[in-house]
């Protein structure tokens, strides 16, 4: 399911994307992978969501997917089709679109199986994150040195609000049963 969704997007990409200007984005593209890279490391031993791995796969392959394909395509894809009239419901239908597509998506990943959720985080809070995540592309290509601090401000408050155990060495993270993250072995 993961390898489908991957070469939908490179299709989407080669089909409906700005390709050929891959270049404008670039930036926006890299932000978007460096994101789930960091999200990766953040969480390392404590994720807050899986995705599964598929028949010929397995995590860290299909992390590799998305990190280096989906999310750079959906960022090319977002940002160069985003709308040149600025109309509200024109942007406004731009944004739901891929919120839509994103939550679609993972609607179907929970349904197959293709997804755990761990530590308090669900499907809800992943579409909450869709809402916050496209909005963020536009701006980052628009305005990074305004991005960058607001997506560290929002990724402190996932990392306190999950209670992401940053402190504690990721070898020690899956032995979180202690009082207090200073005192686990």
């Amino acid at each position: 399911m993961h390898l489908i969704v991957s070469l939908f997007v490179i299709l989407s990409v080669w089909l409906w994307g700005d390709w050929r200007n891959w270049q404008k984005y670039h930036t926006v593209m890299l932000y978007f992978a460096l994101g789930n890279l960091a999200y990766n490391f953040l969480t390392a031993n404590y994720f807050l969501w899986r995705l599964d791995a598929d028949a010929f796969s397995n995590r860290t392959f299909t992390e590799v997917l998305y990190t280096f394909s989906v999310f750079p395509g959906t960022a090319l894809l977002f940002v160069g089709n985003y709308p040149k009239n600025l109309g509200k419901s024109k942007i406004i239908s731009h944004y739901l679109f891929y919120i839509g597509w994103y939550a679609g998506i993972e609607f179907l990943y929970v349904h197959f199986n293709r997804i755990d959720y761990q530590y308090g985080w669900n499907y809800w809070w992943s579409v909450g994150f869709d809402i916050i995540m496209f909005p963020m592309l536009w701006l980052f290509y628009r305005k990074p040195l305004i991005a960058y601090p607001l997506s560290i401000l929002f990724a402190i408050f996932f990392l306190w609000w999950f209670d992401i155990p940053v402190g504690v060495p990721v070898e020690n993270r899956n032995h979180l049963d202690c009082l207090t993250y200073l005192f686990c072995e």
